[in-house]
């Protein structure tokens, strides 16, 4: 049997069982919804059990009487010992519904309409994920084999969407069982359903708070205007010189580690069909394109770094006029980082650029308000890549292009201490409507993506020596 005419056999069935997961309310982020959390690893890994997967099991997180959310592990191990060990990773939790009034139909309640499957979590993460299923049964039926080309093993975490904050501590204390040749991300997009790509990098992020003092306490600003420091004064000067007149960050050593782009690379985002005009219309219609010269509007936003503004305040901000010389002055600065970039380097450079940048009679400090998100790189010409390329062409028959993506996870702690490449399929789309009201996916791209992760296992053990030659 073909790969393809399994799945067509098996698209009924497939969708079914996904709208039964979907029912469950994972929402990580609700504490009320904790036990549903669990209850949608314990369905994930009962139905894992009964399609096949020798081994599947519920992880909790964090250690005895932690917080932490449980992830569902499984495993197939292959026929072969020495064939590649790939690792899927993606999460079931879901963001919250509200504001419940802009649903078409219940959140937790999963319809099919006009080609669609709507419902919190059909596409990010659970359709996603669950893609993988159908693709390993309809690989075993186009071979006729017991056991997939590849060892396969599976890491579907409970807390993505509340920052994965015990998912290091997990993948540590379960190395030896994670082990892997690869790790396969199913967390990401595609450019368009008839524009097939692979998302090859993800933006870090780290975030700190600013803050200046002056006097001790506010100042009279006739007294004392013009004889004393302002903070909001210095604050001002200090985050409007960010950036240099060619939008280039000043923070000391900020590129000493920004991979750049290679010609490739923006050659094949430059293939994109990209409107401006109209992604500046769905961002808010905004009035035009800014950023750092030399570079298009997506490089921008995908592969290079940036400083933002989030928020600034200080002195008087109620009704009427306070003539005044505040004491204070505070800011929320975050920073979107690329490949290579570490936060805690970034943190260090805005602490010396504060310094520099603090004049006489005020006080600075920087704190960082988080630990911070690694960003993540695969090479377009890796051996993993590669092979994730030719599974998609061969689903989607077309040429497979790529992108990065602005948002942050935890895949540099994948690759970092499971010690493996990376290699992102996902078939998420910007109409996905992910973390809004009526989140929905194309079921049509669902089937495909489940036939490129039926063809991925093959391509993968075709390219054993390369995977393998580290071990």
């Amino acid at each position: 049997m073909e790969v393809r005419e399994y799945i067509d056999q098996h698209a009924a069935e497939f969708f079914e069982s996904l709208s039964q997961w979907l029912t469950i309310p994972s929402i990580s982020a609700d504490p009320d919804r904790r036990a549903d959390v669990a209850r949608s690893a314990q369905w994930l890994r009962d139905y894992l059990l009964g399609t096949g997967f020798p081994v599947a099991e519920v992880w909790p997180t964090g250690g005895p009487g932690s917080e932490g959310l449980p992830a569902v592990y499984a495993e197939w191990p292959a026929a072969d010992p020495a064939a590649p060990v790939v690792l899927v990773y993606g999460h079931h939790d879901v963001q919250p519904v509200e504001p419940l009034e802009e649903w078409d139909s219940p959140p937790f309640e999963p319809v099919q309409r006009d080609g669609l499957l709507l419902g919190r979590g059909a596409s990010d993460d659970k359709g996603n994920v669950f893609f993988h299923t159908l693709g390993i049964r309809a690989s075993l039926a186009a071979s006729a084999a017991p056991a997939p080309p590849v060892t396969l093993k599976l890491l579907i975490e409970g807390e993505e969407e509340s920052g994965s904050l015990h998912f290091a501590d997990l993948l540590r204390s379960q190395r030896e069982r994670l082990r892997c040749d690869v790790v396969v991300v199913s967390d990401t997009g595609m450019w368009a359903a008839d524009v097939p790509s692979m998302c090859v990098g993800m933006r870090g992020v780290v975030a700190a708070e600013v803050s200046l003092r002056g006097a001790e306490r506010d100042l009279h600003s006739g007294s004392f205007g013009g004889g004393v420091p302002n903070p909001l004064h210095v604050l001002a000067d200090l985050l409007s010189g960010l950036h240099d007149t060619d939008g280039r960050v000043t923070v000391p050593g900020f590129y000493d580690d920004v991979r750049p782009l290679s010609d490739f690379e923006r050659g094949m985002i430059a293939k994109l069909p990209f409107d401006e005009k109209e992604w500046l219309t769905e961002a808010g219609n905004s009035g035009a394109a800014a950023g750092e010269v030399g570079f298009g509007t997506l490089e921008r936003i995908w592969a290079r770094p940036t400083a933002e503004v989030n928020g600034m305040w200080g002195g008087h901000t109620g009704p009427g006029g306070k003539t005044i010389i505040p004491a204070q002055a505070h800011a929320k600065l975050s920073f979107r980082l690329v490949a290579d970039q570490d936060p805690a380097a970034v943190i260090a450079g805005l602490r010396q650029y504060v310094r520099d940048h603090t004049p006489p009679g005020i006080e600075s400090t920087v704190v960082a308000t988080e630990q911070g998100v690694r960003p993540c790189f695969s090479p377009v010409d890796s051996p993993a890549v590669r092979a994730g390329v030719r599974s998609m062409e061969r689903a989607f028959g077309k040429e497979i292009l790529f992108t990065r993506e602005g948002g942050s996870g935890p895949e540099a702690d994948l690759a970092e201490i499971l010690q493996a490449p990376l290699v992102f399929v996902g078939i998420g789309l910007d109409a996905d409507r992910i973390h809004a009201p009526n989140e929905r996916v194309d079921m049509a791209l669902l089937l495909k993506a489940a036939e490129a992760a039926a063809y991925l296992w093959d391509e993968l053990a075709a390219t054993a020596p390369e995977l393998t030659a580290g071990r």
